[in-house]
């Protein structure tokens, strides 16, 4: 009886939340809060502001993809901070060699060596594999961000995410700009950026898809625990993110 009285109430919110539109955001898993910026980041890959020294760092050590490494091949980790106008992430990357496999950068993108930024706006999960209910911005070695458009069609998204990375040895620190779209994002459209605020849920994560000297990648490490066997899933269920909070 309990369990028909769960089911049936269960049943009744679906029906309603499907009448009024409201939408149920996914439980804010693997929260993590991110801080204000008093001064925004400037993108130069140099981390001089305060905001860097204060925030914390966060491992990116999750394999979602290929075979155990080593942390002479790779070893990441990232930090972020908030402003009206953007998320910003700082990326430090140790990775042994740097790879380009395909030049064209809508062609193979996730085989060559490169950060991937993974955002949804209102973290209310679900699929977004061709529609932009969500987004995964891979940022190039060179600069370029791609994603997949409606329809399948990979697509240059380089006013969403401003990046530049400084490379030193085989130490590499990427300073990403992240512009919030939500999903009424149309492409071709004229779309601004959503205004952030302190309380607002964002749904997150990154990765790194590592690739020494292979024609497809080798590694694809993230910085979210995801459950099950295939853990290649941010590009499409956006319920694997894990939830960003912002606060002053």
């Amino acid at each position: 009886m309990k369990q028909l009285i769960i089911l049936l109430f269960t049943t009744l919110l679906l029906i309603s939340c499907k009448e009024d539109k409201t939408i149920i955001p996914k439980p804010a898993k693997q929260l993590k809060v991110v801080h204000k910026a008093i001064t925004s980041p400037t993108i130069d890959g140099k981390a001089t502001e305060a905001i860097w020294e204060s925030s914390k760092w966060y491992p990116i050590d999750q394999k979602w993809l290929g075979d155990t490494y080593s942390e002479d091949d790779f070893k990441g980790q990232y930090k972020l901070a908030w402003d009206a106008n953007a998320l910003y992430a700082l990326v430090e990357i140790h990775d042994d060699l740097l790879t380009t496999i395909n030049k064209e950068p809508l062609k193979l993108w996730w085989d060559n060596d490169c950060v991937e930024v993974f955002i949804d706006e209102d973290n209310s999960g679900g699929e977004h594999q061709y529609n932009h209910n969500a987004f995964a911005y891979h940022v190039g070695l060179d600069g370029n961000v791609v994603d997949i458009a409606p329809g399948d069609i990979p697509t240059l998204y380089n006013n969403h995410v401003q990046s530049k990375r400084i490379t030193t040895g085989t130490t590499s620190i990427w300073e990403l700009k992240i512009n919030i779209y939500d999903d009424s994002f149309v492409d071709g459209k004229q779309n601004n950026p959503v205004t952030l605020k302190t309380d607002k849920n964002i749904g997150f994560a990154i990765a790194y898809c590592d690739n020494d000297k292979s024609k497809t990648r080798e590694n694809f490490i993230g910085s979210e625990a995801i459950e099950g066997k295939d853990k290649n899933r941010g590009w499409i269920d956006a319920s694997v993110f894990g939830t960003l909070i912002l606060k002053e």
